[in-house]
Formats: structure tokens, C-alpha cells, sequence
């Protein structure tokens, strides 16, 4: 017998508005939330999309669609679904206040199973790592400012590519720790052992890569050097 697919809502957002406008990462985002809902039987019942920073803790109050999302999901006893975590924010206490909203929350890289509990984990991760960067950028500054360097300047252009470079590889290898890592083990205790396999259940799963790519054996093969499997 067919199992009817449970409901959910999803919520798009994008933190720009020039972003809001283009359109870019709506797309993506919808397309995940499709992939995921498909995979694990849900069905969205409707979406809302949102144009917003969502810096700070307060940020429900300044986020209408969220707020619409949250009360479309009561309603209907459904949970509401994200692309990532940090569409819904990389704020602890802002992802605390979610949690006190009697809704629950699946994010779609991190799988149905992702409880309260790895949420806050996870946002408090990505807030961490948010401050480090921020931290790292004021020192640099502040250093060549103290040179006496204009800042602009274009002797300056392959260090800031340098620590471009480096914030993509810290990105990359907290992607592979956080969310390819979990699925991956998962993905091996069900029985499928062949990198071929893990590929083809990471996109059935809606599972991207750090730059929001498809999977191949040769990038899971690189991601898995980043956090090599026990």
C-alpha cells in the first residue's frame, strides 16, 4: 500500500537585496528543498521566500515570511524545511528562539535525522567560525594600517586572494566534517560500500557539495581526504 506523503512547508531566503532581485540562490535553494521533500516523502504544501539579512538575534521579528512560515507549519502540524542551516542563521540564540516555537526545523544537508540538539551545534560551529573570520579580517587591516599601508591597495591583492583562498578551504573542510561526514557513515551502515553508490545516494538525498555542486567519485573522493572515514 501507498504511504501518503506528509506535509511540509519550506522557506527560501536570500540575504540581499540585489540577490532578491536576480534571483540568485532561490533556484538552488528550491531545488534542494524539492530533492529532499522527494527523497524522504514530504510534500511541499507551500513556500515562502524572504529577502532579508537575518544578522542578530532579533531577527524574526524583521523576517514577515519566516513568521508566516512558522505559523503555515502549526497549522498544518507539518515542519518546515530549509536548504541549510544558514538560511535560517548562523545565530545560536536566534536558532534557540526557533526552537521555542513548538515547530520543528529539518534542514535538508544535515538529513530528516538532525535533531534540536545538532542544530545548535551546528549554528553555534557556524557562528564561531563567522567571528574567527571577522576577527582575522580586523587584525589584518588593523596591521597594515599600522604600516602605514593604504588599504586598496593593489600590492595588497594576493593576500587578500591568499586569505580567500584560505577561508574557502576552512569552509570546505567544515562542509565535509559537518555534513558530508554524518551522511556518508550513514549512507555506508545501510550497506552501500562503493564510492559510485555514495555518490548516487548523496544527490538522491539532495546532498551538495561545498560550493553547492553535484557529487562525482572524484570530488567525494576529495571531500573524504578533508575528514578520511574511520
Amino acid at each position: 500500500m501507498d504511504i501518503a506523503p506528509r506535509p511540509a512547508v519550506a522557506y527560501i531566503r536570500v540575504s540581499t537585496e540585489r540577490q532578491g532581485r536576480s534571483g540568485l540562490g532561490l533556484d538552488a535553494q528550491r531545488d534542494a528543498i524539492q530533492r529532499f521533500a522527494a527523497a524522504e516523502g514530504f510534500e511541499v504544501a507551500a513556500t515562502f521566500t524572504e529577502v532579508e539579512t537575518g544578522k542578530g538575534q532579533d531577527a524574526l521579528e524583521r523576517r514577515p515570511r519566516l513568521r508566516a512560515a512558522l505559523a503555515a507549519a502549526r497549522k498544518a502540524k507539518a515542519p518546515v524545511l530549509v536548504a541549510k542551516l544558514d538560511r535560517l542563521s548562523r545565530n545560536v540564540a536566534f536558532i534557540s528562539n526557533l526552537m521555542t516555537q513548538r515547530v520543528p526545523f529539518i534542514v535538508a544537508t544535515l538529513g530528516a535525522d538532525a535533531d534540536p540538539f545538532m542544530l545548535h551545534l551546528y549554528a553555534a560551529l557556524a557562528e564561531k567560525e563567522r567571528e574567527m573570520i571577522s576577527e582575522r579580517t580586523r587584525d589584518a587591516l588593523a596591521r597594515k594600517k599600522a604600516e602605514g599601508m593604504r588599504l586598496g591597495n593593489l600590492a595588497t591583492l594576493p593576500e587578500a586572494a591568499a586569505k580567500g583562498r584560505e577561508t574557502q578551504r576552512l569552509a570546505a573542510d567544515r562542509h565535509a566534517a559537518e555534513v558530508v561526514l554524518p551522511h556518508v557513515e550513514a549512507i555506508r551502515r545501510s550497506g552501500v560500500t562503493t564510492l559510485a553508490g555514495v555518490v548516487e545516494e548523496l544527490t538522491r538525498r539532495g546532498v551538495t557539495t561545498a560550493r553547492g555542486g553535484a557529487w562525482h567519485v572524484t570530488t567525494l573522493r576529495r571531500s573524504l581526504v578533508r575528514v578520511p572515514l574511520g
